[in-house]
Parts: C-alpha cells; structure tokens; sequence
C-alpha cells in the first residue's frame, strides 16, 4: 500500500490504456515490480519518510478498523512484514509491542528508504527479495501480515510459501483491496486487473493486483493450508466515497499427520447404499435463508444425518454448525421425505420448517457454506442446489424452480403435545 495514503484517495483521470502487446508479454509480478520502484524512487527524490504510527492501521484511513491486538501477542516473536514498503509499520511492531520483525520488500528503491532511515532501529531487520524465495530458506515465523500488499503477488505462488513459512498455528492477518476508486468491486476469478497507484501530481503507475472476493480468498487460504476465522469489510469514512478495504484474519493449520497406507478396493461391485440427510428452510420477514456453497451453489442449511440422531436433532446441529444459530426441537417441523437416486445410491432427504431461532446467520470457520443472506421467495437466485430446489418445490409447490424429480412423501402434522411426549 502507498505509505502517503491522501495521495491515493484523490480523484483522477483514468490514465492511457497500456496496448495489448505490450501487457500481453509482461508478467503481472513484472510490472508490480517495475511500478513499486519507480514508486519508491519517487518518494527517495522527494525525501518523503511516513511517520511511525502511534496504532498499527489496516487501512489508509487513520482509527478505522482494529489496530495490533489481532495479531496477539507478539511480545519477542519473530514477525514478518510482507511488503514492508518504507519500514514504519514494522518499527511500530518493534517499538510499541516488543515484536522481532523482518520487514521484507521486492522493490529496491522501497527497500533503500526503511534502511536509510530506520536500519539502527532495535528488533528490526529488512531483507530486500521475493518472499516467496526468502521463506524458503528462513527459519518458520510465529506471525506474518501483509498492509495492502499481498494482493500484488500471485496467491498461488504466496500462500503455499506463507504456509511453509509460518509455524503451525500462527496468525497472517493482510489487509486487501475490496471496492476500488471508481467503485469496481472484487472478483470471483482468480486472476489479476489492472490498478493505479496515484502519488501527488505524477502520472499514475499501473500495477496488476488480485482484487479478490472474500469467499474468494477464503478458498485459497483454505486450499493452502489456513483457517480463515474473520473477514471483515472497512468502507471509507468519506461520505461519497467508495473506496472498500477487506480485512483477513487466517491462521496457519497444524502440520498434517505422516501418511497413511491403504489397500486397494475390493473387486466386487458394491452392495447399493443409502444417502440421508436434512434440509431446513428458515423464513423470515426478508425471505428464506440460503449460504453459498465453496462450489457456487446456493443452499438450505442442512447436511447428512449422524447415527443414532433424529431428524429434529439434525437439524438443530447442522444450523448451529453452519449458520451459528440456535433452535430448540418444539421449534422444528418436519415437512416431507424425498426420495431420488444419484449415481445408483438411494438419497433419503428429510425437509423441515424452523418457526423460531436465535441469533444472526454467519459464517462458521472450516464450513463449505457460508455468505448467509435472505432471499424473498420470487427472487430467488440461479444455481440452487437440487436437494435444497426439491425441498421447497415440496414445500411450495407453487415455486417455479427447475431440478430433477424425486417422490415426496408427506409428514402427518405434529402438534406441541406430540413433541413434549
């Protein structure tokens, strides 16, 4: 992130577009690189050196957002600053928390400014390189952040590196851009788009960031071996303004166990099986409640049935373990079983009403589901999950949604007497 953020905010004209041949042979991480140092010989020939923070900030706004304390404590651990830019944030890690950071940093003229000012500073050291090399060969950090820079590296090339590069259980905790200067919201692809950086009166330098999706991101970080446990968005505080910062809270997953060794499978077909599980359908005031699936369906919360457990019982676990809500057994009503096959396996699918729930619906960390919204019942999205489709088709007959057939068999009414004996 540019260190002189009242620079970045400021409206602008968008700048010549680069021609196609020439960005078609320029490596994203390239021009990131080319555009960091020309940044930080600019900022080198104006003698600029940002103040060290009294508060460690996630964003360019000052007081928006948490400060130091997500990363825990830190006092005498050894901290990575990915993108330590002109050094600040890590001497205020050094300085107001006790932490032993390494600030490491692509761009040599970005790197030439945080030694040339604060290389005496106790606790800090700066490393001009890739983090990605640099990980390689350093000894495991016990947290790492990112203000604003991460998103200028390929994650599939960072993140396994953070992964070695951490100990298990360590936080990485980046700050992401989210929403941009003319309103362009992140992307469900990953793949990198072009972004200005806009210094004073210099002509905008283009880099190439992954402005991601927080689902996005969340899929990435999980495939490489974290657990994200919060997201959260930060809008600029200007009234008109759209500019929108992400805030990522991940933590490095325990080392996993030695392999295991198998046998191979049997060569006799197998016997047919059975599939059953639940689907509940909450309906509130704004519509009915459906997550989105990390395969981009959308869904009821529900799942499979547990051995020994009830249908009522299911329920209850799969939206506590889903959504963090909580509902009690005189709360559910079980509306119908549905019966289809998938592949040759007899699916058993068991539809509820919840009446009644506490709390807000939120994602749950190490869950396939989350993104819970409320969707009124004639403007429900595309892309539904065919076991959620059928259970409400078999709720409301009258819903116009396409899925494959299943045979419906209705629940007799249960009344508050049946449940209490």
């Amino acid at each position: 992130m540019p260190d002189d953020p009242r620079q970045t905010l400021q409206p602008h004209q968008p700048p010549p577009a680069i021609p196609a041949a020439q960005e078609a042979t320029a490596p994203a991480e390239d021009t990131n690189t080319r555009a960091w140092q020309l940044y930080g010989r600019r900022q080198l020939a104006r003698a600029y050196t940002p103040p060290v923070p009294e508060r460690l900030g996630w964003t360019p706004w000052e007081g928006i957002g948490p400060g130091a304390e997500i990363l825990g404590d830190i006092t005498g651990r050894r901290v990575l600053d990915i993108g330590s830019g002109a050094g600040h944030h890590a001497v205020h890690l050094a300085e107001a928390h006790g932490a032993r950071v390494t600030g490491i940093e692509l761009s040599p003229t970005q790197y030439q400014r945080a030694v040339s000012t604060h290389a005496p500073v106790d606790g800090v050291e700066f490393v001009q390189g890739d983090v990605a090399e640099y990980l390689s060969g350093a000894e495991p950090f016990d947290a790492a952040y990112a203000i604003g820079t991460l998103a200028f590296i390929d994650p599939h090339r960072s993140l396994p590196a953070l992964r070695d590069g951490l100990r298990p259980g360590a936080p990485l905790i980046p700050s992401l851009l989210h929403t941009d200067l003319h309103g362009h919201g992140p992307s469900t692809a990953v793949a990198p788009r072009e972004e200005m950086i806009l210094l004073r009166d210099d002509p905008p330098l283009p880099t190439q960031m992954w402005v991601l999706a927080p689902q996005v991101w969340e899929d990435l970080l999980t495939e490489y071996g974290f657990r994200v446990e919060a997201v959260d968005l930060f809008p600029h505080p200007g009234e008109n303004a759209v500019v929108v910062q992400q805030l990522i809270r991940a933590r490095r997953l325990p080392d996993r166990p030695g392999r295991v060794s198998s046998r191979p499978r049997g060569r006799r077909a197998p016997v047919a099986h059975a599939a059953v599980g639940v689907g509940a359908i909450l309906l509130g005031e704004q519509g009915i409640l459906l997550g989105r699936h990390r395969r981009g369906t959308f869904e009821l919360p529900g799942g499979s049935v547990e051995a020994g457990e009830s249908f009522e019982a299911a329920v209850i676990r799969e939206l506590a373990e889903e959504t963090g809500l909580v509902a009690h057994a005189e709360d559910v009503a079980l509306l119908n079983t549905l019966v289809d096959h998938v592949d040759g396996v007899l699916r058993v699918t068991v539809g509820a009403l919840v009446h009644a729930w506490q709390g807000e619906p939120m994602t749950q960390p190490g869950e396939c589901l989350g993104d819970w919204a409320w969707y009124q019942l004639d403007q429900l999205p595309d892309g539904l999950f065919e076991c959620s489709a059928q259970i409400l088709t078999a709720w409301r007959p009258d819903l116009v949604i396409d899925h494959p057939p299943a045979h419906v068999t209705r629940f007799a009414p249960v009344t508050p007497s049946d449940v209490r004996a």
